[in-house]
């Protein structure tokens, strides 16, 4: 079948095949590490809970069946250990229909956790990763050649990435139109990196030539995948650098990772002869019908699927980050349709002090990744979530998103909760819980070059008001 496979790109696609695995990886550590504290049993938006509102169908997940915390504990663990294999070459040396398998649970098991996932997974590189993982089903092992529409369907998917979140751009906030948006982004954007601080303090010529290279990146160089050889492996390659711009320049979890894996098997073998040197690639087997009548499917459904993508990206009133159907099987992606111009925290206090008498001591939670400390140079975590550190940023720009999970948070507090505290950089309390809990809006700015080198801190902040009076443990659980 000539037609069928996909001549220079077998390496690709095992490279592709392997870097997914490391990000599903990621995605069930991540799930396995958090989910106790923010939607098991007693987490701050509980899973039984949402299975009981919200009918299978709406939310498909082996959950709706059965929940417990070790049921949970099992799925992420299953899926982080086939995922590992995966990433060292097992998956892809199982005969052909053992191998489609292991990508379907993945994909099974994933889908699983964040249909319940709620507000922590309502994040667009959780659609992204599902629906990389499906495609990722219908690759083939190294026995088979790379069938050529699913490869297509891949560049499919990253253009839909990359060009929505240009035309989100252009669209929306005026600040990328006259090329100034990154004046404010570096140092307002959900969790700046290690290198923010250096990026915000670049000259501005050069904030303006980003942006530019932005549009140019996402506007223009995405219909490039579609063109012949050595055309479309350079605009991959283009993708590629600039994503990994962005990954010094921030923690955007596996947004940014996801698109350069995407942009992997879009590279020629050649350049992965050059770069892997591997030996002699053997002849790939013959091509099961059963299976390429499963790829004309699958290629055929998302054909179809693409309509409501497709017209949501032509559309002035475009969406963001939107999925069309459950299954999370061709979605919508877009980022930073408008930048934030000025920074607040929520800074979470407590006190061991019964009353909030004007000399109580009050002290601050340290989170892992947000900004709280002024002299904490930030931390790198992406490809790592930290979902609460995340979801706390949100809060910051408006209360409904700290609904309802945010007084409970300070509940868990109150109480002591270990595996909340876990969540956390550092517990003020290490003896016994706190009396109070307040929380208060900070407005945060880099320190200027002067103040770094005289203070040694990374940021300045002003208090801006109360985000939550004083509350005990009594009038928090009401």
């Amino acid at each position: 079948m000539e037609w069928f496979s996909a001549d220079g790109h077998v390496l690709g696609r095992l490279v592709f095949q392997r870097a997914l695995g490391a990000l599903y990886v990621v995605a069930f550590l991540v799930a396995l590490n958090q989910f106790r504290a923010l939607l098991g049993s007693n987490g701050l938006l509980p899973i039984p809970r949402f299975v009981a509102a919200v009918p299978f169908r709406r939310s498909p997940s082996l959950f709706h069946w059965r929940y417990s915390d070790g049921l949970f504990a099992g799925v992420a663990v299953a899926g982080a250990v086939l995922a590992a294999a995966t990433v060292a070459g097992v998956t892809e040396r199982l005969p052909l229909p053992a191998s489609m398998a292991v990508w379907l649970l993945l994909w099974l098991l994933y889908l699983s956790i964040v249909n319940v996932g709620q507000r922590w997974y309502g994040f667009g590189w959780e659609s992204l990763l599902l629906e990389a993982g499906l495609l990722a089903v219908f690759l083939g092992n190294a026995a088979t050649a790379p069938p050529l529409l699913v490869l297509v369907l891949l560049r499919w998917l990253l253009f839909r990435l990359e060009f929505g979140a240009g035309l989100i751009k252009i669209r929306g906030d005026p600040c990328w139109r006259d090329l100034t948006c990154l004046y404010y982004h570096h140092e307002t954007q959900p969790m700046p990196g290690p290198l923010s601080w250096w990026f915000h303090h670049l000259p501005r010529p050069l904030h303006r030539v980003e942006v530019a290279a932005n549009h140019l990146t996402q506007l223009v160089v995405p219909f490039g995948l579609f063109l012949p050889q050595p055309v479309s492996g350079a605009c991959a390659g283009i993708m590629v650098l600039t994503q990994l711009w962005l990954v010094t320049s921030g923690n955007f979890a596996w947004l940014n990772w996801t698109a350069i894996v995407l942009a992997l098997p879009v590279l020629p073998d050649a350049f992965w002869q050059w770069v892997l040197r591997p030996g002699p690639l053997g002849p790939p087997g013959s091509t099961p019908l059963w299976w390429a009548g499963l790829v004309v499917a699958v290629t055929a459904l998302v054909v179809v699927l693409s309509y409501r993508p497709t017209r949501n990206l032509l559309s002035s009133h475009q969406a963001m980050n939107a999925s069309f159907d459950p299954l999370h099987l061709v979605n919508t992606y877009g980022a930073f349709g408008s930048v934030t111009r000025v920074r607040h925290e929520i800074v979470v206090e407590g006190t061991a002090d019964a009353v909030p008498a004007p000399d109580a001591v009050w002290r601050e939670y340290e989170f892992k990744g947000k900004p709280t400390d002024p002299t904490r140079r930030p931390r790198q975590f992406a490809p790592y979530h930290l979902r609460l550190d995340w979801l706390m940023w949100f809060a910051a720009l408006s209360p409904s998103y700290a609904q309802p999970w945010f007084p409970r948070f300070v509940t868990r507090l109150l109480e002591g909760d270990r595996t909340t505290l876990k969540l956390l950089a550092h517990n003020p309390f290490p003896e016994r819980p706190p009396q109070l809990v307040r929380a208060r809006v900070y407005r945060y700015e880099f320190t200027s070059w002067r103040e770094r080198r005289e203070t040694g801190a990374w940021w300045r902040r002003e208090l801006v008001g109360e985000f939550m009076a004083p509350a005990a443990l009594g009038a928090a659980r009401r």
